[in-house]
């Protein structure tokens, strides 16, 4: 595992207290990707992978991701099959990848350039892609970490990208890109539907390549993550969960992957949803308090009021799972994820590993139970955090805490 003590910056303070990393350090000098630069010219292929910068948006940066040819493949922009892997296998491929930049205005993606059409074409494609690429500069060995996005490696403002072999891009997707009077969440549902994977679907809206032609815009990838994640889980719950038969017994399933604990209770009631999560002492977000703080948001069966403040992104991508398990099971439930993040998760890897470990859970055999108290009762001896804390927190366990009083007297 990458050191607790990793360098990293998070609002303009080195949490670590260190002046430098000495594990990204030699990461950087041993950049395959810089060193082999001997100008501005750079000959290589992309994942295919795309990025677009939400800073001084609405004009923002538009990024193809690429790497040396012999170092690029699908996996490097493809978080499906990333669960198992260790931070710092993660991080090696993803500092490989060189983000080439050119600063566009959101709206272009309704009359787009020919350059923003390639742009396009690489982010809809379903294979790798040879590129050459000339920069303004050689880039710098940098590295950048995200709670929404996964880490980004080097980059160095665009002059111009050049296709050398044409991208084979879905028949679906081109289909629904040529669409041009289709929204862009009926279309995003469309290619769900398909088989396009989550993070696929989320580069394709960052590229403004869907929608209704004169609504359509370039969308920083931190927000269309969410998006895609949202309009996804929410077409679940209401089309598919909602018709499910509620399931007769509590049900608890548990993952933990880069020193993420998950435990997701499900509980034989009509949908509701709550995310309750706590980063614990030590860690990056909580590196000098000594106390529990618990973040939580919720959703009761008339969905979602608002946004989810405290969970933000995270509550997105675990609801989207827990939809997809309820969905395919053709069950009802409501459900609580408990996550708890450990010490030994050094720097945020993205929301992907949310969704991934809650998939995973879920694809475990569970604990059954037979009330909420026994289920309760058993998770507060798997947790490290005592689970007051999360009581105290949590406005779904209240609720079925009263609902189960009121039903014994029937």
């Amino acid at each position: 595992m990458i050191s607790p003590e990793l360098c990293i910056k998070c609002k303009g303070k080195l949490l670590c207290g260190l002046d430098k990393c000495p594990i990204l350090e030699k990461q950087f000098k041993q950049s395959t990707i810089v060193s082999s630069m001997k100008d501005n010219n750079f000959v290589g292929a992309t994942p295919p992978g795309f990025f677009v910068s939400w800073q001084s948006y609405p004009k923002v940066a538009v990024a193809p991701l690429s790497a040396l040819p012999n170092e690029v493949s699908e996996l490097s922009d493809l978080p499906e099959k990333w669960y198992g892997l260790s931070q710092e296998k993660i991080i090696s491929f993803r500092e490989s990848l060189l983000r080439s930049y050119k600063k566009m205005p959101v709206s272009l993606a309704s009359n787009p350039t020919y350059e923003l059409v390639d742009f396009q074409e690489l982010a809809m494609a379903s294979s790798t892609v040879e590129l050459e690429v000339n920069l303004a500069r050689k880039p710098q060995a940098d590295f950048s970490f995200d709670s929404f996005t996964a880490p980004m490696g080097p980059s160095a403002e665009l002059n111009k990208l050049s296709i050398i072999e044409n991208p084979k891009i879905p028949q679906k997707v081109d289909y629904l890109h040529n669409d041009v009077s289709a929204k862009s969440n009926i279309a995003l549902i469309e290619l769900y539907k398909d088989g396009v994977p989550v993070s696929a679907l989320s580069k394709i809206l960052s590229a403004g390549a869907l929608g209704v032609k004169k609504n359509r815009k370039l969308v920083p990838t931190r927000w269309s993550i969410t998006a895609v994640d949202s309009n996804l889980s929410k077409y679940l719950i209401n089309e598919k969960v909602s018709q499910g038969k509620i399931i007769d017994s509590f049900k608890l399933f548990n993952s933990n992957y880069l020193d993420n604990n998950f435990w997701v209770l499900l509980m034989p009631y009509p949908w509701s949803f709550e995310q309750v999560e706590t980063w614990l002492p030590g860690g990056i977000w909580n590196k000098e308090s000594t106390e529990f703080n618990v973040l939580a948001d919720h959703e009761l069966n008339t969905g979602l009021k608002g946004y989810p403040e405290e969970t933000e992104g995270a509550y997105f991508a675990a609801r989207l799972a827990v939809a997809e398990y309820l969905s395919e099971n053709k069950s009802n439930a409501a459900s609580i994820v408990f996550r708890e993040i450990g010490t030994n998760y050094a720097v945020p890897l993205g929301v992907w590993q949310i969704r991934e470990n809650v998939r995973a859970a879920l694809k475990q055999k569970p604990l059954e139970f037979s009330t909420l108290d026994l289920s309760l009762d058993f998770l507060s001896k798997k947790l490290i955090v005592p689970i007051q804390h999360y009581k105290n927190k949590s406005i779904l366990l209240k609720h079925f805490k009263q609902q189960t009083r009121l039903n014994q007297w029937f």
